[in-house]
This record gives structure tokens, sequence and C-alpha cells, in this order.
């Protein structure tokens, strides 16, 4: 059996764009002799759908845009599967389904519904859909095989050593003679995610002696940044085909000869995680409607390495820097700034804010009632920043990127309503010693763009005189090892002490801040999720609390 991968990067709710797409590549697989073309989970109307699900429209448009799909291929001799969202016959529960139909000569021939529904993390499935009660095998071109979808693949016993659900729909499915196993997906990038999947699947075709087909969704939707890294493995858990990371491709693999296109491109992990915040970048600019952007320039290591995410992603054309120079200004941050511009090829205008800082101040003076000078004013300079750029914003149509990292958002080292204005936070999930590491490698690919001092000068945010980021905080890389063990692995302030050899005190400190700027974090612009553990949709801890560790 021929099977393409096709790994395509649809819309959510572009159903007329995402058939389109979609048919494309089945014509183009059929050029190619493929007898079955996959297609990824919820491809129809990508993924995820969300709260559009309960709308009745969307439903419909839905049903009927699948049907326009099949018999826009109708004249073609090549089975089709592709996601939708299905319809429940059943009087309780959920109206809507998560199914995958088989599609030939015009007619939908077949339709398989998930039965394990994710609700951790970024996912909450259940929320939408009705499980299946069973699964039952798909006959393609004569061959009885485990078509599944995504979560129903994800609980082997032989990889987990604690399994989420009671029920194995691939075991359910292999019991019942399947011949193979073809997998269509929505699964999310985050760091070391596409070593898991390999892992997963690998101890699946060894286990049942069978071939796998793993197909993935690629594309940013919103906070969610898909990879692809799509593949086929034969019965001895080999990779014999694989798809690009990070891009649409079209993959061809014959499961009777166990031979297939290699295009794998297994970057290191760091290399990934930048080429996730560029698409994640260009498909939220494109998706939203917008084409040019507005970026803070400040001189430092964030904006610079943000300025360079962005000139990837929409070309150096359509990037704005504002430099917006302040009483503590430094001259080298404003020559960096400048210098780093001219590098890239990125316009880059001045707007000081220092006249605007002195009539607030002014202004205010009566009403501070001579109290000392605090971090009040600090803000009011970052203030006054984002309203420059929301201003240019409105005026240009531009969306504004933000530049804080995530070691600086998780401490509350971040103004609300200032440097926290925009409309997408590119590196929010980015700790400021992996920040280092993306801008050398945004350096490799855009010619050294970030000057040398960018490196080597002390993190300052530069709002009082002679300001370094050590004043308030740790150095970054012990400030970024707490905070991985109190974000992504849940460790209490004293297991994190123990582990990392800390003063316990010190460690309660950092974790307490985490705590008390949970109200900053949920008005935050959206993030890019590249770690196991992002702030937005995957992390839901409530504001108004009083539990600490």
């Amino acid at each position: 059996m021929r099977v393409a991968l096709a790994q395509i990067n649809p819309t959510v709710g572009d159903f007329h764009g995402n058939v389109d797409r979609m048919t494309r590549a089945v014509r183009d697989a059929g050029a190619r002799g493929a007898e079955v073309v996959v297609f990824p989970e919820l491809s129809l109307t990508g993924y995820p759908p969300r709260d559009l699900v309960e709308k009745p429209s969307f439903l419909d448009r839905n049903e009927l845009e699948l049907e326009r799909f099949a018999k826009g291929i109708a004249d073609l001799d090549v089975t089709t599967i592709c996601g939708y969202v299905g319809r429940s016959e059943s009087e309780v529960g959920k109206r809507a389904l998560n199914s995958a139909a088989v599609v030939e000569r015009g007619q939908i021939v077949f339709r398989q519904h998930k039965m394990l529904l994710p609700t951790y993390d970024v996912f909450d499935e259940a929320r939408y859909f009705r499980p299946s009660e069973r699964e039952e095998l798909c006959t393609l071109r004569g061959q009885p095989v485990a078509l599944t979808i995504c979560e129903d693949a994800w609980n082997d016993r032989d990889y987990w050593k604690q399994r989420l659900y009671q029920r194995d729909p691939v075991e359910e499915l292999f019991t019942a003679g399947a011949q193979a196993m073809i997998c269509i997906n929505a699964s999310p990038y985050h760091m070391s995610k596409r070593q898991i999947r390999r892992g997963v699947y690998r101890s699946a075709a060894r286990r049942y002696s069978k071939p796998v087909v793993y197909v993935n969704q690629v594309g940013g939707n919103d906070q969610l940044v898909f990879d692809g890294s799509s593949f086929a493995m034969n019965a001895a858990g080999e990779v014999i085909a694989s798809a690009r990371s990070f891009e649409e491709d079209l993959v061809m693999v014959d499961l009777e000869t166990g031979t297939g296109d290699q295009h794998e491109d297994f970057s290191d992990e760091c290399e990934a995680v930048y080429q996730a915040l560029v698409l994640g970048t260009r498909d939220y600019i494109r998706k939203c409607g917008f084409s040019r952007v507005l970026i803070g320039l400040s001189g430092g290591i964030d904006s610079s390495l943000t300025a360079a995410i962005a000139v990837e992603a929409v070309g150096r054309e359509n990037v704005t820097g504002v430099a917006m120079p302040g009483p503590y200004s430094s001259d080298h941050s404003l020559r960096d700034a400048r210098e780093m511009a001219a590098k890239l090829g990125i316009r880059c205008e001045m707007a000081t804010i220092t006249p605007a800082y002195e009539q607030v101040l002014q202004e205010l003076k009566p009403l501070f009632g001579g109290r000392a000078a605090d971090t009040t004013e600090e803000n009011i300079q970052s203030r006054l920043r984002g309203l420059t750029l929301m201003a240019l914003s409105n005026k240009t149509g531009a969306l504004v990127l933000t530049t804080g990292n995530k070691s600086e958002i998780a401490v509350g080292y971040c103004t609300l309503y200032g440097d926290m204005c925009g409309g997408l936070a590119v590196i929010s999930d980015v700790p400021k010693t992996m920040v280092y590491s993306l801008s050398r490698i945004a350096n490799r690919r855009l010619g050294n763009a970030i000057p040398e001092s960018v490196f080597t000068k002390p993190p300052s945010a530069e709002l009082r005189p002679d300001q370094k980021d050590s004043d308030s905080l740790p150095e970054y890389e012990v400030l970024d090892q707490i905070l991985e063990n109190y974000i992504e692995h849940n460790a209490t302030s004293q297991q994190i002490a123990e582990k990392l050899a800390l003063p316990l005190d010190s460690v309660r400190e950092i974790v307490n801040k985490v705590d008390r700027n949970e109200y900053k974090r949920q008005q935050a612009a959206p993030g890019l999720k590249v770690t196991t553990k992002a702030f937005g949709i995957g992390r839901r801890f409530p504001i108004a609390q009083r539990y600490s560790e």
C-alpha cells in the first residue's frame, strides 16, 4: 500500500482554504502514485477549534465542507483520510465527536471517532467532544488497518510507567486483526516532543510487529505551534519515511516494501525552538490578518531576538523598530539598537519619552504628596513606551510584538500596560538563558545582526540610574533553574533548594514572586509555547487564592 503523508498547515475555521489545500495535496499525491492520502487530525476545521465547536452553524458548515471535499476529489482513484468534527447520535453527552473520515470516489465510506480525549496541559477535548465507546477496523485497499486519532495511540503500557486511561484502542484494534496503524494527529510542539513521539510509536510498532504511519499538523494556531515531523515506521520500529519539521510537506511511503521519502531535518533542540518561534510568529500574524509588526528596540538581548525572529517571520520590509530612550537610557543601548536595525535592514524610528515623562511627573507631583520615588516612576516610563507603541499600532495597522522573556514574566519583572502591551508575546516561554542561545542562532542565520556588546553587557531595564536585573533577581543561570523546577516540574521550595544547593529562603522568595504575579500573566498577550509548561492555556492557576509553598 502506497501512502502519502500530507502534512498541511490548516487555519482554524477557514473551511474553504483548508479544503482547497487538501484537494491540491490529494491531486499531487495521486500524481505521484499514492493509493492512500492521510491528513492530520481535524484537518478540515483546523486544530484546536475550541468553543467554535459549540456553534451549531460551525458543525453544519463542517459537514457541508466535508461533502464538498469528497466531491472535489471524486475523479481520483485515491483513498483519503481526513479529520473533521462529527455529530453524535447519542441522546446523552456532547453533540460533537473528534472524527476521521475515509473518502473514496466522492463518498464517505468509513468514519472513526476518537475514544481517548486529553484534558491535561493545553488540551481540553472533553469540554467539546463525546468519547467514542468503541473503534472498528478500517479496510483500506483490502487491508484491515487500525485508524486512530492522536491520543488514542498514546496509552501504550510498554512505554508509559503510569497510563492515563484504562482502555487502549491500539491494543484492541491490533487484537481484532489490524495489519498496520495509521494515526492522524494535531500534536503541538514543545522541547523534546519529537523524540517522545517516536518513542511512543516505536514501542507500538515493535509490540505488534506491524508498520505505523503518523501524520501531524504543522503551523501556528494562537499559542500553539505544531511542528509536523510526520513519519512512518516498519514493524521493527525503524523510520522508513519522514517529513520536515515546521513546514508543510508531502511524503510518500510504501508499506509493503518498507521504503519511503526521507525529508527529515531534525536539528538540535535549540534550533528547533528558534524555528518554532519563527513559524508561530508568522502564522499568528498571517492568520490574524496582519502583515506588519512593531517592536520596541531597547538595545537589549530580548528585543534584539524578537526583531530577528520577526524578520524571518514576515520579512525585513514589514518590521519597524522603535527606539524610545528615556532619562536613564544609556548611549550604548541606543547605539546597539540602531546598529542591529541597520544590519537587519529594518526601519528604525526614534521617539524619546523623556519630555512626556517629566510632564507626567509634574502633573502627578501634587497627588503623590511628597512620597519617595519608587517603582511607580519606573513603571511610568514603561507605560509611556507602551502608549507610544500602541499609538503607532493604531495609526499604522501594524501588530505590536512584546519582548518579555519567561524568566521576567514568571517573577513579575514586567509592567502591565507598559512593556506587556502588544498582540503577541513572541518569547514569553523562553527562559532568559535560552534567549542568549537563540540569539546566537539568529546571528548565524542573519549575518551577526545582533552586536556582540548586546551579549556581554549586564541585563538592565534602565529605569533608574545604574540599574541591573541582578539588583532584584538572582543571576539568570540560577533563576532559570529554580523556575524550571517550580513551573515545569511542580517541585516544592524545599525540593528545589536541596536539589540546587541553594538557601531555602532565596528559593521561597522566587516561588512567592511567581505565585503573586499570576494577575499580570493573565492580562498578558498570548505567547508561543515551546517548553513543557508555558504560561497561558496550559497553566491555569487562580489569581485570588492563598495557597503558598
